[in-house]
């Protein structure tokens, strides 16, 4: 009987620990990255969970576990020691060769976001003073040679961070992060500005999609959307690289572009009925992504008007 209560007592807190290592672990953008990629294969759901339960899970909940988290995600790190102090150089062993090195790595990494801040890599590529790296391209021949080439614009994965920088690092480790000086020169550069809108424009047609109004961002179904659809729906990795375009925008002068676009993709997901694939990204990424808090209220209400079963709805 005993046994029996000490069961019931138990196992409730196991399941809590369970979900909320689970929570924590979707917050990470790694494993998120790796969802969608998955994503992209032929294979059966069960197969999916599995893979996620039975591998995935367990080797991301150690590591948070242990003591030293994630960069990308700092924030799960909790100090509840109003005492606690982050760093003493008298726990270290003075000789130890870990201790040098993690200062040396630590410099180094200082040393090179001081230096982006002065050089502003992201600003001298869009000014055509710099090409993308490793891929070594201009942005005026990103505009002009690659507009339409749909195959190389799936097949290649490192010039998205270049056309849309973020202060946040992506899968290409050679791209740069952006920093607020290079944001404040960004915004008041016309040329800079003008040239995101070609770049905005680019990956709209790779979607299918066309920019009705320059002013007002309005949006608009492209002739090849058909074709282009199916590409987007197949590819779900397509779904990072909108989250990106949005964020981009809204940081660099185009806020009044995101919730157009966030509302389009409702409609086509939640009217309409296509890109079964995109619509999951949609209202929990792309409505989220938009900065004007009002513009993502009307959001979240339109989603709820349209959603068909309204218990289950979630609000970002």
């Amino acid at each position: 009987m005993s046994m029996a209560i000490q069961t019931g007592r138990t196992l409730p807190a196991i399941v809590k620990l369970f979900a909320e290592l689970r929570r924590k672990c979707r917050m990470c953008p790694r494993i998120e990255r790796f969802w969608l990629w998955l994503n992209g294969f032929y294979c059966s759901t069960l197969l999916k969970r599995a893979f996620w339960r039975l591998i995935i899970l367990p080797i991301h909940a150690w590591r948070l576990i242990i003591p030293n988290c994630p960069p990308d995600h700092p924030e799960l790190i909790q100090d509840t020691n109003e005492y606690y102090c982050e760093y003493d150089s008298t726990w270290e062993d003075p000789t130890s060769e870990e201790t040098s090195r993690k200062r040396t790595n630590n410099y180094t990494i200082r040393s090179t976001r001081q230096r982006d801040d002065r050089r502003m890599p992201n600003l001298q590529f869009y000014l055509g003073q710099r090409a993308s790296s490793p891929d070594g391209i201009y942005i005026e021949d990103f505009h002009n040679n690659w507009y339409g080439k749909y195959s190389k614009l799936e097949r290649v994965h490192s010039y998205i961070q270049w056309l849309f920088p973020l202060q946040e690092r992506g899968m290409n480790y050679q791209a740069k992060e952006l920093t607020k000086k290079e944001i404040e020169a960004f915004l008041q550069d016309e040329t800079a500005k003008k040239r995101l809108v070609k770049s905005y424009k680019l990956m709209l047609d790779f979607y299918g999609i066309q920019l009705s109004n320059d002013t007002t961002g309005e949006v608009r179904r492209a002739n090849n959307w058909r074709d282009r659809f199916d590409n987007l729906d197949r590819h779900t990795h397509n779904n990072l690289r909108i989250t990106r375009i949005l964020k981009c925008l809204g940081t660099l002068g185009f806020p009044h572009y995101q919730a157009p676009l966030v509302r389009f993709f409702l409609e086509e997901t939640l009217v309409k009925g296509n890109l079964y694939n995109v619509k999951e990204s949609v209202l929990n990424y792309f409505i989220s992504a938009v900065i004007v808090q009002q513009k993502r209220k009307e959001l979240v209400e339109y989603a709820y008007k349209l959603y068909e079963v309204k218990h289950q709805f979630v609000v970002p």
